[in-house]
């Protein structure tokens, strides 16, 4: 009966902890105390043990992974630099879930983590990413070890830079000949810097990156949704024309030429199937050479019309007439607003075997498969009209003109799309309605116009509200009237504004971008106004008639939905 009494007295330990007896990690009453502690704490034993760091990281990792069957891996022989995805997942969030992406096979992502039960940490990465999600269990020493290192490469680059600084007995002056820097053996630090900006820049999501020396200081800006941000740790102002020297040297651009602007691209390897371009842009300023690089990102290029942010009513217009066999589609809108991609999108809709479509654009920022690009270079002629021209001899379906600047160039827009063919292009207006006031203060003749004009986009970026943190906006019912909303809906409206704080998945409460858009089919009545020399303010007040929202009013709808804040409608509409 003892024996049956201590038995009774043994503590339950489930398969886990009873591993963690047998191979003599713990004894059993410190597993049933683990085991209580971490049931307070609301974890599960491996993540209790692993933050506790009362057993040996190994022997916990080999335990976990014969009780839940699942892999195991030591960190140290894993190329990160060659094979983790760590673009897919942004910085915030690794650090907040404390695992790893570490590789991607098609539609599965391998997540490198100490305990493979934690489903929670399994489907964060599942929502953020759209991927299947699997466990790989690692020693949780070297886990921490990677974490603190990716997220310090930043400050430790910079730290280097510092040290180079202090310790550089012969620094460039502001008139030295950077051509004769021995870039092969290149300072170390300076090239760590870059490196890391520019991975960090990619695994934050943004779209330049910007290299600005001053008298006294040196700065780096990354834009993120469109808002530039300043690093937390800046490089010494005495490295500035190193750093320029280095993004020139990658971009092969002319290292002795500094007094006029370059431009260049150049290519960051991420992994062994995974390139990033830069289009690179040097500029001569008082205290140096500024330099901006433009992140090429090739998955917008690929992004698909629903996630543009189009209204169904404003996609099925703009499908319906870029499938015309001829027509012109003009995209209008500040820089920065997207325009690109929303022709991207469309030559990605129209790219199919029967079809040969042909772009001038200056420059190509996207390479796509199936079509004919072509990089204008005035310099030495070749210019927008010059390649009109030559698309037009070589039987063409579609043709995408990067930006119709002037008469010339809009003339043969105008005789490509009467001749059968549909032309897409770009131009600078704020809405709409103006691109057709444009158009004929450049000079292109009404009846022209009101002839192949078929639809016109204008559009603006605005950024998401982060659905984690996103708040409840109160906002007096009589500005609410004053921005455009009716009476009777304003009793039922919910309206949300950002957390200015932010959360662990946004920056300031914002989260991405989308689109806001005004898209305008060329009706008769409105050619006819035109031809009969209607002014910008005629068009426009004929357009509202017609039911074509204003970029404000498409804003508005937006907001309704809780996807954006009145705040950031405001920003980048004008009404």
């Amino acid at each position: 009966m003892a024996i049956e009494r201590n038995e009774l007295k043994q503590p339950s330990l489930g398969g886990l902890g009873q591993r963690l007896v047998n191979v003599g990690a713990l004894k059993p009453e410190y597993v049933a105390e683990a085991q209580h502690h971490a049931s307070r704490a609301g974890k599960s034993l491996v993540s209790y043990l692993a933050h506790e760091k009362i057993i040996d990281p190994l022997v916990l990792a080999e335990a976990a992974s014969e009780e839940f069957a699942t892999p195991v891996l030591d960190l140290n022989t894993f190329d990160l630099a060659g094979y983790a995805p760590l673009d897919e997942v942004s910085d915030s969030l690794i650090r907040k879930l404390r695992a790893l992406p570490l590789y991607r096979r098609a539609k599965t992502l391998y997540v490198a983590i100490c305990d493979p039960m934690n489903q929670q940490v399994l489907d964060e990465f599942k929502f953020n990413t759209g991927y299947k999600v699997l466990p790989i269990v690692v020693e949780y020493d070297k886990l921490e070890r990677v974490l603190d290192s990716e997220s310090s490469a930043i400050d430790s680059a910079v730290e280097g830079l510092s040290k180079l600084s202090s310790n550089s007995t012969q620094l460039e002056e502001e008139d030295e000949d950077l051509d004769d820097i021995d870039h092969d053996q290149e300072d170390g630090p300076v090239v760590q810097f870059v490196h890391k900006v520019l991975r960090d820049a990619i695994k934050r999501g943004a779209s330049d990156i910007h290299f600005e020396p001053y008298e006294r200081t040196y700065r780096v800006r990354v834009r993120k949704d469109g808002v530039l941000r300043e690093l937390n740790k800046n490089p010494p102002a005495d490295i500035g024309n190193r750093l320029g020297a280095r993004l020139k040297v990658m971009a092969r651009l002319d290292l002795a030429e500094r007094r006029v602007p370059q431009d260049g691209r150049l290519k960051l390897r991420l992994s062994r199937n995974s390139e990033i371009d830069f289009r690179v842009s040097t500029c001569p300023t008082l205290h140096g050479e500024k330099v901006v690089l433009r992140i090429l990102d090739p998955a917008s290029a690929r992004m698909g019309i629903e996630q543009l942010g189009y209204e169904d009513d404003q996609r099925q217009l703009f499908e319906e007439t870029i499938h015309r066999p001829y027509g012109m589609v003009l995209v209008t809108g500040p820089t920065g607003s997207g325009k690109t991609v929303s022709l991207y999108t469309a030559l990605n809709i129209l790219n199919t075997e029967d079809r040969n479509i042909s772009t001038a654009e200056d420059p190509a920022e996207i390479n796509l498969a199936g079509i004919n690009q072509v990089n204008v270079h005035p310099r030495v002629g070749l210019t927008f009209p010059v390649c009109l021209r030559a698309f037009l001899r070589q039987d063409p379906d579609v043709i995408m003109v990067g930006e119709i600047r002037d008469l010339e160039t809009a003339e043969i827009a105008v005789k490509a799309a009467q001749t059968g063919h549909m032309v897409l292009s770009t131009l600078h207006t704020n809405n709409a309605p103006q691109t057709l006031s444009r158009l004929v203060n450049m000079g292109v003749a009404g009846y022209n116009i009101a002839s192949t004009v078929s639809l016109i986009i204008a559009q603006r970026l605005a950024r998401k509200l982060c659905r984690h943190c996103k708040q409840p906006a109160d906002i007096p019912k009589y500005a609410l009237l004053e921005e455009g909303f009716s009476e009777d809906e304003l009793d039922s409206l919910k309206l949300y504004e950002a957390n200015r704080d932010g959360c662990d998945h946004c920056s300031n409460g914002y989260n991405g971008r989308i689109g806001i858009y005004e898209t305008l089919p060329l009706s008769e009545d409105m050619g006819r106004l035109i031809m009969e020399g209607g002014t910008g303010h005629d068009l426009e007040k004929k357009a509202r008639a017609e039911g074509v929202l204003s970029l404000h009013q498409a804003g508005l709808k937006k907001v309704r939905a809780g996807v954006l804040d009145l705040a950031e409608v405001k920003r980048v509409t004008i009404d």
